[in-house]
């Protein structure tokens, strides 16, 4: 087994991991310790995964797969934005200005220049994936540039911050197994799966994530008023 296909094999089983341990999280009674044992795991399963992304990046650019090495590395600064934002607007939840500070605005920029490259990227090659998943990354930095400017006016908006956080990072593994890993098992099998097929499997997570994300807002809005 090459470096390579070591580091594909650590990739995907991080995935796995992160899969698992976010319905785990997902379906446990919030704040309590199952909760918070799948959280941990499934932040350093994501850990994993971008650990094992940031190297192949330069090899599909080595091997002229400019679309996908620029799709991969948006999607390690989508995931990066969701980490950071999901792990410590629990340990800043005590102090909202603490948390947009520095580091929130840089997650912010980062967001909108990737997003910004990838668009540009995509209307170059032609490629609508790319053109797609680049309102992704510019809806996210867009709110986080207004709540940068805007603070929430919430006792509790660690927890909007928190469960947004964590929904998107679930969207995107499912789009990793469902976009990726069921696609490269399909075509080994020789099964490939049709290119409009492709595209609902990459973009069907994002729209459960917006409707859940939706739904877990209007849940919550009422508790997060101040008197």
């Amino acid at each position: 087994m090459t470096a390579y296909q070591t580091l594909v094999t650590v990739h995907g089983a991080a995935g796995t991991v992160a899969l698992g341990a976010f319905w785990v999280a997902a379906l446990a009674a919030k704040g309590r310790p199952v909760h918070r044992g799948a959280g941990k795991v499934f932040f350093v399963a994501m850990l994993a995964i971008v650990a094992t992304s940031i190297p192949m990046v330069p090899t599909f650019v080595a091997r002229g797969m400019h679309g996908i090495a620029t799709f991969l590395g948006y999607l390690v600064v989508l995931v990066v934005a969701g980490l950071w934002t999901g792990w410590f607007s629990l340990r800043r939840k005590g102090d909202q200005s603490l948390f947009r500070g520095t580091a929130y605005r840089a997650v912010t920029v980062a967001l909108l220049v990737s997003s910004t490259v990838t668009l540009g990227v995509g209307i170059a090659m032609g490629n609508a994936l790319l053109m797609g998943f680049s309102s992704v990354g510019f809806l996210s930095g867009a709110q986080m540039l207004w709540r940068w400017l805007r603070p929430m006016d919430a006792r509790n908006w660690w927890l909007q911050e928190h469960y947004g956080a964590m929904v998107g990072l679930g969207a995107a593994t499912h789009i990793a197994f469902l976009g990726i890993g069921l696609n490269s098992l399909l075509r080994a099998a020789g099964m490939p799966i049709p290119p409009q097929l492709q595209l609902f499997a990459w973009f069907t997570p994002v729209v459960v994530a917006i409707i859940a994300a939706t739904l877990l807002d209007r849940r919550h809005k009422p508790r997060m008023r101040l008197a």
